[in-house]
């Protein structure tokens, strides 16, 4: 690669068990000393992973987050601050349904984790649509759309997300160049208002929330 040193490593979704077993962020740890990586830190599936992994020297955790799963908000947000640990937040648009193009009869290829996870059968179900049953999804996305009173709604959601200060950064996908425009002019966009705040957390509440909330 051309480097001295690695500025970030990540360990990708590891077991929850894993957390308790110090060696392996202790062989972490003498990467550093030896100067082969400069920090490291987790992707996780759940809160309860950030926080225990907050027990070692991490630099950042990469979190789903997004208008779909706000729990992380509710304390690991603060946490994470306390300790100076960034967050990179994961799945930004719930696997495009935050896109508001999606329609009940969208048809995904045979191969998309859209078609063939959505009910975890080949690994997580909360990486899929963040874990959000599709048609609900779908129905929760025209309604922000509706009372955020957008056509952007990719946009919107990518700035939600940049309104909590605790986010380090958004990763969203792409794959087309217009794609990639358009999510990096999300920083540009205007803050939303309380209003706008509000108006998610209440979607969120009412369309949302059970069961998402207390699975991740």
């Amino acid at each position: 690669m051309g480097v001295d040193a690695l500025d970030m490593v990540l360990l990708h979704c590891p077991p929850m068990m894993s957390y308790y077993d110090p060696e392996v962020f202790f062989a972490l740890d003498d990467l550093k000393k030896s100067g082969k990586i400069k920090n490291y830190g987790v992707s996780v599936e759940r809160v309860e992973e950030a926080i225990k992994a907050m027990d070692y020297d991490i630099s950042a955790v990469e979190i789903i987050f997004n208008m779909f799963r706000l729990r992380p908000a509710k304390l690991f947000f603060d946490l994470a601050k306390k300790n100076n640990v960034g967050i990179l937040a994961r799945v930004p648009l719930a696997s495009g349904l935050l896109t508001g193009k999606f329609k009940a009869d969208t048809q995904f290829g045979p191969e998309d984790h859209r078609t063939t996870n959505r009910n975890g059968e080949l690994f997580d179900k909360g990486e899929t649509f963040s874990g959000v049953d599709y048609l609900t999804g779908v129905k929760a996305a025209q309604d922000l759309k509706t009372k955020l009173g957008t056509d952007d709604l990719a946009g919107k959601a990518l700035r939600y997300i940049l309104m909590y200060d605790a986010v380090s950064a958004v990763i969203p996908g792409a794959s087309t160049p217009s794609q990639i425009e358009r999510n990096t002019r999300a920083s540009d966009l205007p803050a939303l208002s309380a209003e706008e705040m509000g108006i998610v957390q209440d979607i969120y509440d009412a369309e949302i929330k059970n069961p998402v909330d207390y699975l991740w």
